[in-house]
Parts: C-alpha cells; sequence; structure tokens
C-alpha cells in the first residue's frame, strides 16, 4: 500500500539556496519553527515532509540515463525541445543549460533542508521511537547529498569537526548562506560525510518497517555500500568497506531475487515493493497535477518521457515523448533466453510506423519505465504517473557485491554474479567461467544489463574511471560532473568559488 506524501510545512520548502541578492525582515506565515518538535506527530510530519522532495528525483533519473551512452536524448525530430538533455546525451552542455540540473541542484539542497530541520531540533523534545525518526533524517540527508555529489561533484555544506570527525552541520541552510558556504575541499571528503551520516542512521533503523516508503536498516547499508563504492575511486581500502556494508543486506535474509513472472512484472505495478525492494520510492497519481508545479505532484512524469511519440495507440501502453531511447548496441547485448531483454525493451523497429519517429529514433523504448495507462493518475495531463522508482534493488546489491568482493580480494564475488545470471537465464548454464576473462570486467558487463535503463550507467562509468574510454564527446577532468546552473552561481555570487572546472 503507498502513502500519500504531503509536504505540511511551507516553511521548509527551499527549492533553491538563494532566490535573491536582497533579504528583508518579514513577519512569518503561521506559526514559528521555535513553537514547532513539541510531540511525535510534529516530528513525523516533518519526516514526511523530508520524504517528500524524493519524489523529485525522477529528475535526477532521467537526466542520469540520457547521460548515459547506452541511451538516446530522442525528442522532438525537429526542434530541440529539451535542450538540456539533448545536450547533455552529446556532452556538450555548459552552465546555461539549466532545466533539469536546475531543478536537481534546487530540489536536492530542499531535501536536504528539510532533514537539517529536523536534526536541529534533535533534542528538543523526548518520546519512544524517536530515535528511528532522527535515524530516517540522517538516512534522507545522506541521500540527498548523495544525489548532489553524483551530478555535481564537492558541492557546498555546511561542515564542522565534531571529535576529530568531520560532519555536515545538523542545521539549515538559509538564503543568506550562500554568500559564505565554501565547497568540501574534494570529493573524497563529501563521500566521508555522507557516510558519516549512514553510519549514524545504521544502528537505529528497523530492519522492516509498516509503511513501504520508510527506510529500513538494510536500505542505509545498501546505501551506505554503495557510497564506498563510489570512495574507492579515490581509495582503494574503501572496496573492502563496500563489501563488509553490502555482505551485511544479503545475509539478513529479508531480500530476494523475483524470478519467473514475478521478475517479467517487476516494473510493473503488481511489482512494486516486491521481496526485491531494498529502498523503492512512492509514487501516486490520486491527485492531479499541475504545469505550474512538476515537482508539487505526487506523481511522476518521468515515464511520459520514455513512451513512443503521438500518435500511437497500444493496449497498455500511452503515447510519450520519444526520449529515452535504447541503443541497438545495448539491445545486442542480452542473449536469447535472457528474459531481462524483454523487460528492458519494448520494441517497435518493425512497426516504426505506428507512431510517429522522433529525433534519435532506434524503434526500442526503455519498457521499465514506459507509460502504462495503468498507472496513470488523475488529470488531463499526464504528469503525475504512480509509477515507483526502484532506487536500490536486491539484483543491485548482489551486483555492488560482487564488484566490492573482486575489487577487495575477496571470495563471494563471483557466487553474487552468477545468481544475478542465473535469475535471468532460468539456470547455470551461463555461471562465470575463467574463459570469459576478467571476473571485474564480467560482473561490469552484467550490471551494464542488469540495471539497463534505471539511471545508473553513467555514474558507473564515471566512478570505474571508463567514462572517457566510453561516451563519445566526454572530456576528462570535465564531464564526470554537471555544471552547476549558472543562475545559482550569480545568484551566490560564486562563479570563481563554486564553479566546476572546465565550464
Amino acid at each position: 500500500m503507498k502513502r500519500k506524501l504531503i509536504i505540511l510545512m511551507s516553511f521548509v520548502a527551499l527549492y533553491t539556496i538563494g532566490c535573491t541578492d536582497d533579504f528583508v525582515e518579514v513577519e512569518p506565515d503561521g506559526f514559528n519553527d521555535s513553537d514547532f518538535f513539541n510531540n511525535q506527530e510534529e516530528y513525523e510530519s516533518a519526516l514526511i515532509g523530508a520524504y517528500d522532495m524524493l519524489q523529485a528525483t525522477f529528475w535526477n533519473v532521467l537526466t542520469g540515463i540520457v547521460a548515459s551512452p547506452d541511451y538516446a536524448a530522442g525528442g522532438d525530430a525537429f526542434n530541440y525541445d529539451q535542450p538540456t538533455l539533448q545536450n547533455i546525451n552529446l556532452m556538450i552542455h555548459t552552465p546555461s543549460d539549466e532545466n533539469q540540473l536546475r531543478s536537481i541542484w534546487g530540489l536536492m539542497y530542499a531535501g536536504l533542508n528539510r532533514a537539517n530541520f529536523i536534526l536541529e531540533f534533535k533534542n528538543k523534545t523526548d518520546f519512544d521511537g524517536k530515535d528511528q525518526i532522527i535515524a530516517q533524517a540522517y538516512f534522507l540527508r545522506a541521500y540527498y547529498t548523495f544525489e548532489l555529489a553524483k551530478f555535481f561533484g564537492n558541492v557546498p555544506l555546511k561542515t564542522e569537526d565534531r571529535n576529530g570527525v568531520l560532519r555536515i552541520v545538523d542545521e539549515r541552510i538559509f538564503p543568506e548562506d550562500e554568500f559564505s558556504m565554501e565547497r568540501v575541499s574534494d570529493l573524497a571528503t563529501t563521500y566521508t560525510l555522507i557516510e558519516e551520516d549512514l553510519k549514524e542512521a545504521i544502528p537505529n533503523l528497523p530492519v522492516t518497517q509498516d509503511l513501504p516508503y520508510e527506510v529500513t536498516k538494510g536500505a542505509a547499508q545498501a546505501l551506505l555500500g554503495k557510497v564506498y563504492l563510489y570512495h574507492g575511486k579515490f581509495d582503494q581500502s574503501k572496496y573492502s568497506d563496500a563489501a563488509t556494508a553490502l555482505n551485511q543486506v544479503i545475509s539478513s535474509n529479508q531480500y530476494t531475487l523475483t524470478t519467473g513472472n514475478s521478475y517479467e512484472m517487476l516494473f510493473e505495478g503488481e511489482g512494486e515493493n516486491s521481496s526485491e525492494a531494498v529502498f523503492e520510492i512512492q509514487y501516486t497519481g490520486i491527485e492531479a497535477a499541475g504545469w505550474g508545479c512538476i515537482e508539487c505532484s505526487q506523481g511522476t512524469y518521468f515515464p511520459q518521457f520514455c513512451g513512443p511519440r503521438s500518435p500511437f495507440s497500444n493496449a497498455t501502453y500511452n503515447a510519450g515523448w520519444g526520449f529515452c531511447l535504447p541503443s541497438v548496441e545495448l539491445y545486442d547485448l542480452f542473449e536469447d533466453g535472457d528474459i531481462r531483454r524483454d523487460v528492458t525493451f519494448f520494441d517497435l523497429r518493425d512497426a516504426q510506423d505506428s507512431y510517429s519517429q522522433g529525433r534519435d529514433d532506434t524503434g526500442l523504448f526503455n519498457r521499465k519505465y514506459m507509460p502504462r495507462k495503468a498507472d496513470d493518475g488523475v488529470g488531463s495531463d499526464p504528469l503525475n504517473y504512480s509509477q515507483n522508482y526502484r532506487a536500490i534493488r536486491y539484483a543491485d546489491v548482489l551486483l555492488m557485491a560482487a564488484e566490492a568482493e573482486a575489487q577487495s580480494g575477496g571470495g563471494n564475488a563471483q557466487n553474487y554474479l552468477n545468481q544475478v545470471r542465473a535469475r535471468a537465464y532460468g539456470d547455470n548454464s551461463h555461471d562465470y567461467t575463467a574463459a570469459e576473462g576478467d571476473l571485474l570486467q564480467a560482473i561490469y558487463l552484467e550490471r551494464r544489463k542488469e540495471m539497463a535503463g534505471e539511471g545508473h550507467g553513467f555514474f558507473d562509468l564515471v566512478r570505474t574511471n571508463r567514462a572517457a574510454s566510453t561516451i563519445e564527446g566526454f572530456t576528462a577532468n570535465k564531464n564526470e560532473v554537471f555544471p552547476i546552473p549558472l543562475i545559482e552561481l550569480q545568484l551566490a555570487q560564486a562563479e570563481e568559488r563554486w564553479g566546476n572546472p572546465g565550464y
């Protein structure tokens, strides 16, 4: 069952770090924050507000997909209808390309700030169960900060030395802070800050939760393992830490790979919050959305990008806007008998006259997140589909653990890889053998297939130093991160302090 997430407090709805160069004294509308956090209900309300910003991460997924060499941006054949996405796909994006990048920047900081609002008052009122609420706030701050780090590198944060450990400050970022905030010294240090938040969260998170949107211990351990993998690019000792964290998720026996028909339905409505769901971002289409504030919807309009362009008629899928187009090369990686192929691709190559062909058309579409009629929300515009985003799947955990084990000399890498392959083929006939070559390269290839169309591929190439040799137009020491939007730099008077190199 899904629970609708509601933004309850307008005074924590900070969508960007700064909105103006001028600050004025105004009387607050409604209650003062010092009068809040007096009981459990108020803490829970603030926590729902912090969770709410997860629904804005569909921008992150969409942008990550089109940055991958396995997907074309697509869109209108004659006009640049989404120039930021189309420029990212060609690796020619600049700080002037805003749209999705500015949304990611502002909305992830908004989520971080909402988590900080809870942590700022974490000691105000005591009640049974408060430790779990605070733990979820630490997880959410880590999640939003990690998204910012993936996209923009060592982003500006308020930090302090706390008993010899550098930590993010547990207080909100206010508009005037932008003039004094500095970027964290480097990306490795940023990952360390995220790791500290997750280590703070894990001891007080339960193994299971009553509501599907609430984070569990396994989700925090999986995210910690993932952050360690990214950190391994700078410090190889972190691969061992990643293996430890991810092995804890596996040994918990809380998750299993869905098989057969259950896997084939994994990305359908009935496959949501399955045994494979380690962390899933919940959407619901029960409230009409509007173009004035797409992020305010409780649904997602990411699937609308991924459907064939109108006119298109199908019993299962709605027409879309023709973005997120898989390459034929990616399709050809999947062997006959691999059940993932039909889950990953919607193949219209023999019926390209059944829809309007747009830019970069391959006849292939991202089936995992196409606009399904069954998930279409209320309202006249296709803005709030109810399709959950599978942020961390158990197959993802197994392949990350396999990679961490291979990198750190552990003995479980081959076993974890084979579990994913056995699910794909229904037997053990495709188990890894030394004749295939390097085990780590085999894991990378399996991850490329297993996680296709889910927004991870570009970042996997960057963190494993394969992007420059794989992505056409990619410039090393520049395109590993995206440009901080120019308008944000100008508002903060921080073009020299915050600008990413090469942009």
